[in-house]
């Protein structure tokens, strides 16, 4: 059976490659921190091993509009191009061409419908920065193979935090029946509290502080339970109009399990907060 080697759950912020690859006298003042947790975070994928990654993002209103978005999706096909224009153009992210893994994404398929969980599925899927960020700060030689999957965290009605979970967990399980001796390790990316285009989206912090220090406690001790009782769409919304993203965090947990993380770091960024989790289901690497 195929080894879980390892579940990041991680923030996206697009322009963490601007703002540490600039010149110096141009750079921001948090750069060079930065620069050293993603680093450090970016170790505890390299010690895994992985031979595969299952990548959770979500499409940016790229290829998937409010009249037709999916509420769950997964790539199936044997490369995925990267990244769109305006995230050139915006956030100077370089485009990319990355290995599909076209056999667990359909053993994966076929297990999530068989779990209750209708999926939509694309076999010409372009990838945007919800995981081409993951990328660039976890795996920058982007040598793997990545099934990619898609939630819906911006068009509502939404899913609920409790959906998520119970994705992760179906998640989780495939990979622990797929038959296969490849060691795989899932990254996924989201949010924590996030104002978009609001009048909280340029504060000195995020939007809601004492929810994001919440949030990574609930992460870092594997609290599905706090999550449950306190995380509704209204508490969302009000944390910040974009704070939906927390959800795909939720589904990274369900796929580690409720389990202690063993490294959760975070930085308190200009209007947002970054935070860093990895679970090791199989116990941390020696």
């Amino acid at each position: 059976m195929a080894t879980l080697s390892a579940v990041l759950a991680t923030t996206h912020h697009p322009f963490y490659l601007k703002a540490t690859t600039a010149p110096p006298e141009e750079r921001m003042p948090q750069a060079d921190e930065w620069k050293a947790k993603v680093e450090a975070y970016r170790e505890t994928l390299t010690v895994a091993k992985p031979d595969i990654l299952v990548m959770v993002g979500a499409d940016h209103f790229h290829q998937f509009f409010s009249d037709n978005y999916p509420t769950f999706l997964i790539g199936k096909q044997p490369m995925y191009d990267a990244t769109f224009y305006n995230e050139t153009r915006e956030f100077g992210l370089p485009t990319f061409l990355l290995q599909g893994h076209e056999e667990l994404s359909g053993y994966m398929l076929q297990g999530l419908l068989d779990r209750g969980f209708d999926f939509s599925v694309s076999h010409e899927l372009k990838i945007d920065h919800s995981i081409i960020c993951p990328i660039i700060t976890t795996r920058p030689d982007a040598d793997l193979p990545i099934v990619p999957i898609y939630t819906n965290i911006f068009a509502p009605p939404l899913p609920s935090p409790k959906r998520f979970w119970d994705l992760g967990r179906a998640i989780r399980s495939i990979i622990d029946e797929w038959p296969s001796d490849l060691r795989v390790a899932a990254v996924g990316s989201g949010h924590l509290s996030l104002e978009l285009g609001g009048p909280r989206q340029f504060g000195e912090t995020g939007p809601d502080p004492e929810f994001d220090l919440q949030a990574i406690e609930w992460l870092r001790t594997g609290d599905i339970d706090g999550i449950l009782a306190n995380v509704t769409h209204e508490s969302m919304a009000g944390a910040g109009n974009a704070t939906h993203g927390f959800m795909d965090l939720i589904l990274m947990m369900g796929i580690a399990g409720p389990i202690e993380a063993s490294y959760v770091d975070s930085l308190d960024l200009f209007h947002t907060r970054e935070a860093y989790v990895t679970w090791y289901p199989e116990g941390a690497p020696s």
